[in-house]
């Protein structure tokens, strides 16, 4: 029997062997994987395959960008696991966020989490030593215990005489927003998913937070995810990222060997945030649905998922698997022994589930676009921000 993986980006699992593991314990059973590079590319033809109900995978992934649409509109074309024999059991290994974020209103549970993204804030050792700024990962947690101390570390950062004069404090304005949005009780959403873009305090602090340092001259003002924000790992066009800790892989793959040691992890400015983490769902129309259910049931158990956090740095969704030793105690030898299990651990651990929407990806696209107008442009902040609200208006359709 093959079972066809459908996925977007690198979910790692034949990366860290666990396709082989599980096909030598099931020798009946051949696993093949289909991955599409973009996840938007990926759901367009999801979406297209939902509506024919027909060109499914036996396994869909499925991403925190995507996963309240499919929640809203596809629960019934996705199999239940709240339905499954042992489905209590595999609730219990989740954290009550992340297997929140994949149930209906009336309980249907559409899929299982991989990863999950909690934050910390990545900075650069060695600039922020020519700066005569503190290195120290407890010092600066303190320092910048919020979003206002963060900004006037940003402020002596940049005043000083001794900092790289090619190099900013922070890449983006979008990385206080994209931080700080979750941050409070609601995002972009309402309880029953509604965007309350002008009303939600996430967003109102996320937007002054991120607008002051725009205006205030402390970030590169660089495009996230473009092409001279990922040459600006290694040249040193920033000191400081925030981190969700799929972002280690990102900066070890764009900086480079030579970047060693130079980059450490501290805590994130605030309360815990979120940013990222995916699911892994069984269709209905699978004609192999008990076998689906029992792989994608075991890629996501907590053994799994200490695995794919020390062969891939992606981070369990599982609370079992975040506090096994293997996994809290890790350190990152890129990132000068930072105590990246801990950090990141900590960070799950006080996530709380803020309301998310089908749009939320477009919303926040929107308004990390204004916010690079405001860096670069000289955009007043109060019209950007209303520029952000009608276009991310315009891009739901409402």
């Amino acid at each position: 029997m093959t079972l066809n993986v459908g996925l977007f980006g690198t979910f790692g699992f034949e990366e860290a062997g666990l396709y082989d593991e599980y096909m030598d314990e099931h020798p009946e059973i051949t696993i093949k994987e289909t991955s599409v590079e973009q996840s938007a590319d990926y759901y367009k033809a999801l979406q297209t395959h939902l509506a024919a109900n027909s060109g499914l995978a036996d396994i869909q992934g499925i991403e925190i960008g995507f996963v309240a649409d499919i929640v809203a509109n596809h629960a019934e074309q996705f199999v239940d696991f709240s339905a499954t024999d042992d489905a209590d059991e595999v609730e219990q290994t989740f954290y009550d966020w992340k297997y929140e974020e994949a149930t209906t209103p009336d309980g249907r549970v559409v899929g299982l989490g991989t990863d999950a993204g909690p934050q910390a804030m990545c900075f650069r050792r060695d600039l922020f030593e020519q700066a005569g700024l503190p290195t120290d990962r407890e010092q600066l947690g303190q320092a910048w215990a919020d979003w206002d101390g963060f900004i006037a570390l940003g402020e002596q950062y940049e005043a000083s005489p001794t900092k790289p004069a090619d190099s900013s404090f922070l890449d983006s304005a979008a990385s206080i927003f994209s931080a700080a949005v979750r941050q409070g009780e609601h995002a972009y959403n309402d309880e029953d998913g509604n965007p309350i873009l002008e009303t939600s305090d996430g967003v109102q602090t996320a937007w002054d937070y991120a607008s002051t340092a725009a205006t205030g001259g402390i970030t590169a003002g660089l495009k996230q995810f473009g092409d001279e924000w990922n040459s600006a790992f290694a040249n040193g066009a920033f000191a400081t990222i925030a981190c969700p800790a799929w972002m280690l892989g990102y900066i070890t793959s764009q900086a480079g060997d030579d970047a060693a040691g130079t980059w450490d992890v501290a805590p994130l400015p605030g309360k815990a945030s979120n940013w990222g983490g995916s699911w892994l769902g069984v269709p209905t129309a699978s004609e192999h649905q008990d076998e689906a259910i029992a792989l994608v049931t075991w890629l996501t158990a907590p053994e799994q998922q200490q695995k794919m956090w020390t062969r891939q740095q992606h981070f369990p969704s599982s609370p079992v698997a975040a506090e096994d030793p293997e996994v809290a105690g890790a350190t990152s030898e890129y990132f000068s022994d930072a105590p990246i299990g801990q950090l990141f651990g900590d960070s799950a651990a006080n996530l709380r589930f803020t309301p998310i929407g089908p749009y939320d990806t477009q919303i926040q696209e929107a308004f990390t676009t204004a916010l690079t107008s405001v860096e670069t442009q000289g955009q007043n902040p109060d019209e950007a921000f209303d520029q952000a609200v009608a276009n991310a208006e315009e891009a739901i359709g409402t």
